[in-house]
């Protein structure tokens, strides 16, 4: 059985803070309230996506790797990781902020886990007025210090808010402090991992529930960076019909493809999967004697044993992300 581009089910999450706009402007499918995350491409256990169609439909990323190995994610990539899938891809609405939270590094989350850690980035696909990130302090922060703003209900007196808009982007390292805000629309590109370490959650009560969310004061103490920062926001431009470097990281490599006209992409040197993730208008992929369309909010799997594909398009824009 061959491989070919793959799209997945999306799993769908539930948060307290989640809104309507992964299907009200990304098209979603699904019956439920405040679902906050689309998991598009998930190897989390009790959250693996399944393929949903063609020959391979119903497989997980499991499955694929461990039938086809480095054809499906690269020689290296399989080398290194075996069958774990390195990456989780998501696309996350906020109706309301996000708490304010930290993630553990590899070293960390391995010993205390077993897990990786949770190298991120994001992407703004659509940005309410006024709305705001948190990442990082707007100072050098002592632990001490920081513990007392955290007792004292001041934390946001050190940390760093940048107002957003659409295509900003931000790279957060492990140890950095982050929230999401309200009215803020992403996509979501991380390790494969779920630890985070909720540091402050405005008192809310989750209305499943009827209880707060646990926080985890201590366990976030040591996973911190408490370091200032100058220039949070990643910068970059844009040439049409390339890709154009994004965020390139140990962990992953982000490009962004304005697409005008059709592109053709070669990709004998990159031993590894491509995701393509369309974050505006709509395109298609032309891979053998077949196109697969890619419209806003779908994302699309690039086995790694295919090196020649097209893209064509008038007015989208794709992130292309590797190892």
């Amino acid at each position: 059985m061959s491989l070919y581009p793959l799209k997945f089910n999306p799993v769908y999450s539930y948060r307290i803070w989640g809104g309507n706009k992964l299907k009200t402007i990304l098209n979603k499918q699904y019956e439920e309230n405040s679902i906050g995350e689309s998991w598009e491409i998930s190897d989390v256990k009790d959250n693996e996506t399944e393929v949903s169609e063609g020959r391979l439909k119903g497989k997980t990323l499991k499955d694929l790797i461990r039938e086809f190995k480095g054809d499906f994610v690269g020689k290296s990539v399989y080398e290194s990781f075996g069958e774990d899938f390195p990456l989780l891809i998501k696309f996350i609405d906020a109706k309301t902020p996000l708490s304010i939270q930290v993630h553990p590094s590899n070293e960390l989350a391995k010993k205390r886990h077993n897990s990786f850690g949770k190298n991120e980035m994001w992407y703004v696909m659509q940005a309410e007025k006024d709305a705001e990130l948190i990442v990082g302090f707007n100072q050098d922060v002592e632990k001490k210090s920081y513990q007392e703003h955290l007792n004292s209900s001041t934390l946001s007196d050190i940390l760093n808010i940048e107002k957003v808009t659409n295509g900003d982007t931000f790279y957060i390292p492990t140890g950095r402090v982050h929230a999401i805000g309200a009215g803020v629309l992403l996509a979501e590109i991380q390790q494969t991992s779920n630890i985070t370490y909720r540091i402050y959650d405005y008192d809310r009560v989750d209305a499943k529930t009827g209880e707060k969310r646990e926080l985890h004061t201590e366990m976030a103490l040591d996973a911190i960076d408490y370091n200032f920062y100058p220039d949070y926001k990643t910068q970059y431009t844009i040439i049409d019909n390339i890709s154009n470097k994004l965020v390139h990281s140990p962990y992953f490599k982000t490009n962004i493809i304005s697409v005008s006209k059709k592109i053709t992409k070669d990709y004998s040197k990159v031993d590894s999967f491509v995701i393509y993730m369309c974050v505006e208008g709509n395109l298609e992929v032309a891979c053998g004697n077949k196109m697969y369309s890619l419209k806003m909010g779908e994302t699309l799997l690039i086995p790694a044993i295919i090196k020649q594909l097209d893209i064509l398009g008038t007015n989208a824009k794709l992130l292309e992300v590797y190892l």
